[in-house]
């Protein structure tokens, strides 16, 4: 597949509630395929504390403009770098890296899982789903409704269900206490969010016989599995997140 390092021009750089916001970033090219699933490397300019790039995941894509988005949560100082971008001004990436989430069967019971900034690469995936005739239910967990981003966006590609942990929004409680897991059953579930979160919803599919993917969130230095930060222990001994993730089955997982 086909990666680039670009400098892309900051088409707008949107603030969402609290510390997230939205960078949309236009190509002077053809964006070359881009995956659910998959993610950047952006580079943080200005800083001598900053020199290592950010992995950031593709939240949707647009094709017919040479654009695409990505959802940033203010986290440090090169993502607080990152929310002062103002449009024209360019953001180097290297793109696309990683692995991607897989498309399953037609007709399969689908299941998005998002926790906070995890929710980040589930709406390019359910646009996708959506595209190949699968409407899935998307899950959402947030700390409180002052978190709640984009409902009306994801309501537009699945079946949207909340909750928030103080039941301000939602229902009350973790996505694992939410009472569609007491009654539905699904083919697959895909999942992004705190690495807690993920494993609770590994236990339940593992449970219920379903299929499940995860994206992990591992810090990573280059993208590229040179650096050797990102390395998660699964089935086939350790592995870059970056180059053999970030998407895993959890059954290849030893957590």
């Amino acid at each position: 597949m086909t990666k680039r390092i670009e400098s892309l021009k900051v088409i707008d750089n949107k603030p969402l509630k609290k510390d997230f916001f939205i960078i949309e970033l236009e190509s002077s090219e053809k964006l070359p395929e881009m995956k659910p699933g998959q993610f950047v490397q952006a580079r943080v300019d200005g800083s001598k504390e900053t020199f290592l790039r950010r992995p950031l995941s593709l939240h949707d894509v647009d094709y017919t403009n040479n654009r695409f988005k990505i959802l940033v949560q203010v986290v440090g100082k090169g993502t607080e770098s990152l929310s002062r971008l103002k449009t024209k001004d360019s953001l180097n990436l290297i793109y696309p890296l990683g692995n991607s989430f897989s498309l399953p069967e037609k007709g399969a019971r689908t299941l998005l899982v998002g926790g906070g900034c995890g929710i980040a690469p589930l709406l390019y995936l359910g646009r996708y789903l959506k595209s190949h005739s699968i409407i899935p239910d998307i899950l959402l967990g947030f700390r409180n409704s002052d978190r709640v981003l984009e409902c009306k966006d994801y309501e537009a590609v699945g079946n949207v269900f909340l909750t928030t942990e103080d039941g301000s929004a939602g229902e009350k409680g973790f996505v694992t206490n939410h009472s569609l897991l007491g009654k539905a059953r699904y083919d697959k579930v895909y999942c992004c969010g705190p690495e807690m979160m993920m494993k609770a919803i590994a236990g339940w599919c593992k449970k219920n016989n379903t299929d499940c993917e995860v994206s992990l969130e591992n810090l990573m230095g280059c993208g590229i599995g040179a650096c050797l930060c990102c390395v998660v222990n699964t089935v086939k001994g350790n592995v870059c997140t970056c180059t053999d993730g970030p998407v895993f089955n959890t059954k290849e997982l030893i957590w």
